[in-house]
């Protein structure tokens, strides 16, 4: 479910990662805000936890160490391909670094669920499952525009994904495997692997999203 490499440059030579809130926005302003506090704190109390520098975070991650200090000082509003990175650099599940976990019975209303967004805005991902509900299983509804690509790098080892297709088309693209999916089909498979969706219809396809990570 990552974006696309979050690592790459536009023309100023600025990081993907560090153009922030004009190109990467995570729904509403005030939404973006929340969430991107709430992501500096879950980002800086995991790191620490795991004693971590943001060098070390930056070496198992795979984004910048700046990228990473606007994303702890609240300069930026990360992305959800940025985000899968760092969540696969701390080794936690990627709900673990947008969520605020709570004891007890959790309920997350429809307006409360905020939206990500890939670089390019074509993809969106919304939370369907309150945060802290499981540490194993996540669950998104995706939206990838019309004729668009999404490409995701691999996921921590031994992580699968489920999608069914809701509306519209999806051509998954697995290491190379390519499988075709209509409204109302499922597939499974290894997300640890290089993969991407893509949409070659006309129209905006829906997909459910279940990510598995291994025990």
């Amino acid at each position: 479910m990552a974006a696309r490499k979050s690592n790459e440059r536009g023309k100023s030579g600025a990081p993907a990662e560090g153009r922030g809130a004009v190109e990467a926005s995570l729904g509403d302003d005030l939404g973006a805000a929340e969430l991107a506090q709430r992501v500096a704190e879950n980002l800086r109390r995991k790191r620490k936890a795991r004693g971590m520098s943001l060098d070390d975070l930056a070496r198992a991650s795979g984004v910048s160490r700046a990228a990473l200090s606007q994303v702890e000082t609240v300069k930026t509003n990360p992305t959800v391909g940025l985000l899968w990175k760092i969540a696969v650099g701390l080794g936690v599940p990627f709900a673990d670094l947008i969520g605020e976990v709570k004891s007890g019975t959790s309920v997350l209303r429809r307006g409360d669920a905020q939206v990500l967004r890939s670089l390019d805005g074509k993809l969106e991902s919304r939370p369907l499952t309150p945060a802290g509900a499981s540490a194993l299983v996540e669950l998104y509804e995706l939206r990838l525009s019309a004729r668009s690509t999404h490409a995701s790098e691999p996921h921590a080892p031994g992580t699968h994904e489920f999608i069914v297709v809701l509306s519209g088309s999806l051509r998954l693209h697995v290491e190379g495997e390519v499988i075709d999916l209509m409204a109302g089909d499922s597939v499974s498979f290894s997300a640890d692997k290089p993969h991407s969706y893509e949409n070659a219809g006309s129209s905006e396809a829906r997909y459910h999203n279940v990510i598995l990570y291994e025990r």
